[in-house]
């Protein structure tokens, strides 16, 4: 019913047990701007928000821009005050004497003491308007009355500033739209701040979650990157053969994509979590493809068995195990994708990679395994690399005999 009211904008937010976020927002995300100049700064936030609000990868944007409040500005008129002889720090000691709560003293007695603050009554303290009671002591030593030299402006004035590295910061929220992904909404929110021609003044840079998608972004295709090597030169040496430690990486991209196709249909985003299951599946996914690979070629070297006939072997005699191997790990996400528990929305993107990967990379894989096998095989087989050292012993018993 509150979503009704007019005037209330309604948030709703599920608590996580564990969260990203370093501050309270109405939404998930977050996007912070800060600057050194505070009135730049809230020219240019309701432009920012107004340019969001019109993306349709974003729902919900806001702002914890709280620019309502009332302030009352004392404006001294220094001509004035000059000629009666008084300067801007007499006016300053003089409101700072009044409203400042200034310790004069110190009362000690047997038991305690007791500071001594001086200030006005509480009956003039209760509004602008008691400026106008006020004397300010001249040069001359005269008394002359504060409204006589000063006007008081009634002006707009935020009632919270918030800082980010010692400077004035405003922090944007948003949600994704629906079936939206949070690399989407990241290019949007940097396309939108260059279409507005930003200040360079204005830094701009997202918290929370997002800061953690952009920094996983950034290093994951290294690490990605280093595993595959690694599992490269771990295999090669493992098999002595430079062409089929490729044909068990083969195997991975299906997985990638059978992963992203599930989040696609179930409109999941891709957040670190659905990443973190990718990482998964390529463990996963190599094992299938090694236990038939091994397989193959041993039968091909130890047995002297022809290409074609190895891997046919392998992919009967291997096919349960890969298959125990796949649904045990599919059957394990399968509650993480399917929960509808507390904390089960930080959860289910893992369960749904790992789902849609294991059923695409094992519908896949069966079929192109031994395709990517033999086809690598011919190419050992051409380009001359050299067999393993089994093979080379058979070889030579063989034409001796």
């Amino acid at each position: 019913h509150l979503a009704r009211v007019e005037g209330i904008a309604l948030f709703m937010q599920p608590v996580q047990d564990f969260t990203v976020e370093d501050r309270v927002s109405r939404t998930q995300y977050q996007y912070t701007l800060e600057d050194a100049d505070s009135e730049e700064l809230n020219r240019w936030v309701p432009k920012l928000v107004e340019a969001l609000q019109a993306l349709p990868e974003l729902r919900d944007v806001s702002s914890d821009q709280q620019d309502r409040g009332m302030a009352s500005m004392l404006v001294i008129d220094r001509n004035t005050a000059s000629r009666m002889g008084i300067t801007p720090q007499v006016i300053v000691d003089t409101l700072y004497d009044s409203f400042g709560q200034r310790q004069v003293s110190t009362m000690f007695t047997q038991l305690n003491q007791y500071r001594v603050v001086l200030e006005v009554m509480p009956e003039f303290q209760q509004g602008p308007q008691s400026l106008q009671f006020l004397d300010v002591r001249s040069l001359s030593g005269g008394q002359v009355p504060l409204s006589v030299f000063t006007q008081v402006t009634e002006t707009n004035a935020p009632l919270l500033v918030s800082r980010q590295g010692q400077f004035p910061a405003v922090t944007l929220s948003f949600n994704l739209a629906p079936g939206g992904s949070l690399g989407d909404a990241v290019t949007a929110i940097e396309r939108a701040t260059r279409e507005i021609d930003l200040p360079p003044s204005i830094r701009g840079s997202f918290q929370g979650t997002a800061q953690a998608f952009q920094t996983s972004l950034a290093n994951e295709p290294w690490l990605i990157l280093a595993a595959l090597v690694t599992v490269y030169i771990v295999l090669g040496i493992l098999y002595e053969s430079y062409i089929h430690p490729l044909t068990i990486l083969s195997t991975l991209p299906s997985a990638g994509v059978g992963a992203l196709l599930a989040l696609m249909l179930f409109r999941t985003e891709f957040s670190v979590i659905a990443l973190i299951g990718i990482i998964l599946l390529i463990g996963i996914v190599k094992k299938n493809a090694i236990m038939m690979i091994d397989f193959a070629l041993e039968a091909e070297r130890k047995e002297g068995k022809r290409p074609e006939q190895a891997i046919y072997e392998a992919c009967l005699l291997r096919f349960r195990p890969i298959m125990m191997t796949t649904m045990a790990a599919l059957l394990g996400a399968l509650p993480l994708a399917l929960s509808t528990g507390v904390g089960s929305e930080l959860r289910r993107p893992l369960g749904i990679a790992i789902v849609g990967g294991l059923i695409v990379s094992q519908i896949l894989t069966l079929y192109t395994t031994p395709v990517v096998y033999l086809a690598f095989d011919r190419l050992a087989r051409r380009i001359g690399e050299p067999r393993s050292s089994t093979t080379s012993r058979e070889s030579i018993d063989t034409s001796s005999a």
